[in-house]
């Protein structure tokens, strides 16, 4: 760690015009005011060189128990979400402390290069032993200089399908998850997929735990387990602590299907999390042509006054061996997919990997406003618009007025000598 800041000078704000000093005391943000010009900082100052600069970024959506495993034992050749789950049970069975934690800890420390600092991730509890879910507890305590960790408890291979599934959800919240998981569409008939739900939603109640469920990561129109969801959100008065993750099966279904189910999502305010990447990877698999890519209906739910946020993932597992840590690729990736390249969705895309991540992972206390935690991140460009295009890394970021990253602007050039 570094010196305490006591301000960052010639920044540019999201929702703002013009340039503003950010004044730091005691690891919050004090006084925002307007600059008149550019200054020349002086010492405990960063200067944000008149870039943007936005909260801290939130990674929703990781599976860092299997991150970095891609190709072993196996890869999957069909790259189906199916599969996937197959390779990822025999990768489950060599697992060590040792091994999830290291994996985990690399990954983190790539997240946090890129500006995140909230990262909420997906631990399978489908293992007797909870090998993964105990050596995240460790990894949890030993990045919180950095990171911000939430873990779920996710039955990846089912609640009611797996022996002792519900014993091991239990299990596991009382060891300190902090987030209730599920996978209904995964479950071996449709009775226990909302069963699951109802139950886990229970669950959650009881243990006043946040709620993360992968929910219709499927193209299947007749995965319809978000309505049991929101139905169960609405009935608890639990919706703004419930995420449902994918609803793939939104983009198959029917206008008039979907007209009734909004009313439903409005009243129980849910958040969404959609991951692009890998949804164009998996989803789809068993089309010709037209072909599905699965990615949940992103701009209708924003219309409707609801939250969304893009997360990565993966990050080289058996679900999608790609990956690098920057959300602003996953960003720019999911503004094409969902056909947001509109000036007005570019001007608000920054909110798809800040503000409406921090609502899904329900956090207290986050943003640039005077009394919050001085957590933000100092990106390439003057605008949104101008973030997208360069998709440079983050130059500078700041947790609790302490510089975790920095670097040196460097333009792209090209000396090129055309004849």
């Amino acid at each position: 760690m570094t010196e305490q800041l006591t301000a960052v000078v010639n920044a540019r704000l999201p929702d703002r015009d013009g340039l503003y000093r950010l004044d730091i005391s005691q690891g919050r943000f004090g006084e925002i005011t307007q600059q008149a010009a550019t200054v020349t900082p002086e010492s405990g100052q960063l200067d944000a060189g008149a870039n943007l600069v936005s909260p801290a970024l939130v990674e929703p959506h990781i599976h860092l128990d299997a991150a970095l495993t891609a190709g072993e034992p196996r890869w999957n050749q069909s790259g189906t979400l199916f599969e996937g789950i197959e390779c990822w049970a025999e990768r489950k069975a060599m697992l060590n402390r040792e091994d999830v934690t290291h994996r985990a800890t690399e990954t983190l420390k790539l997240f946090a290069a890129h500006g995140i600092q909230y990262v909420r991730t997906h631990v399978d509890v489908t293992d007797p032993e909870l090998t993964a879910l105990k050596a995240m507890l460790e990894v949890r305590a030993q990045t919180a200089g950095f990171i911000d960790l939430q873990i779920v408890a996710f039955p990846q291979e089912g609640i009611w399908s797996f022996p002792n599934g519900r014993e091991l959800m239990e299990e596991a919240i009382r060891l300190g998850a902090d987030v209730v998981g599920g996978i209904p569409h995964f479950e071996f008939t449709r009775d226990y997929g909302a069963e699951s739900v109802r139950w886990l939603m229970e669950l959650a109640h009881k243990h006043d735990r946040l709620v993360d469920v992968h929910c219709d990561e499927i193209d299947d129109p007749e995965s319809r387990f978000l309505e049991v969801l929101a139905a169960e959100a609405l009935r608890l008065d639990y919706g703004t602590r419930v995420a449902a993750s994918h609803t793939c099966a939104m983009g198959s279904y029917n206008d008039a299907y979907c007209s009734r189910l909004f009313r439903l999502l409005k009243k129980a305010n849910l958040r969404f999390l959609s991951m692009p990447t890998e949804s164009l990877h998996l989803q789809g698999r068993f089309d010709s042509y037209p072909k599905r890519r699965g990615i949940t209906r992103v701009p209708e739910l924003l219309d409707a006054g609801l939250k969304v946020a893009f997360g990565q993932d993966s990050i080289r597992d058996p679900w999608y061996p790609m990956g690098n840590g920057n959300l602003l690729r996953t960003l720019d990736v999911g503004l094409h997919a969902c056909h947001m390249l509109g000036m007005s969705r570019i001007n608000t895309a920054l909110e798809l990997i800040t503000d409406n991540g921090a609502a899904a992972l329900n956090l207290e206390e986050y943003g640039i406003a005077p009394g919050l935690p001085a957590r933000c991140a100092v990106l390439q460009g003057q605008t949104p618009y101008g973030v997208l295009l360069g998709q440079r890394p983050v130059l500078a970021s700041v947790r609790d007025g302490q510089v975790l990253v920095q670097r040196t602007a460097v333009e792209p050039t090209a000396d090129l000598r055309l004849a």
